[in-house]
């Protein structure tokens, strides 16, 4: 599935912040499609290129209600992305922040239903006979 949304993008320097738009895939993590806003790139260089680059953020928002979270930019190809847990982190608050639905009520709906609440269960040591490697995939 190659499911994009649009985003904002804050890249802050240590005088100077650099907002822009582009588009996160929700699959991968990956940003494209950035347009800098009164910034031209062409003559004043990329964001993290510049000495006094601290950091880069961005929102997701809808409705009125952002969230936000960190954004990595590899600076050998200038490509900025979300690392896989944050993409993790992004997914679950949207969806609640969004539909309005936090994990306490989603439990309530659950115990209505008559579904037990349940622990999070512990990771099982891997196994087969790979030496636990879990075969094909590694």
């Amino acid at each position: 599935m190659d499911l994009k949304v649009p985003i904002v993008i804050v890249d802050e320097l240590s005088d100077e912040v650099i907002t822009s738009t582009g588009l996160l895939n929700l699959a991968s993590g990956e940003i494209g499609r950035i347009e800098y806003q009164d910034y031209d790139f062409e003559t004043q260089g990329l964001p993290f290129e510049h000495e006094d680059y601290e950091f880069t953020c961005g929102t997701l928002s809808n409705n009125g209600k952002d969230v936000e979270f960190r954004i990595d930019v590899n600076s050998v190809t200038g490509q900025y992305s979300v690392s896989a847990s944050e993409l993790l982190e992004i997914k679950v608050r949207a969806a609640a922040l969004f539909a309005g639905v936090s994990a306490k009520a989603l439990a309530a709906q659950a115990a209505a239903r008559g579904l037990p609440e349940r622990e999070p269960a512990e990771p099982k040591p891997p196994t087969g006979p790979s030496g636990g490697r879990g075969g094909r995939y590694h």
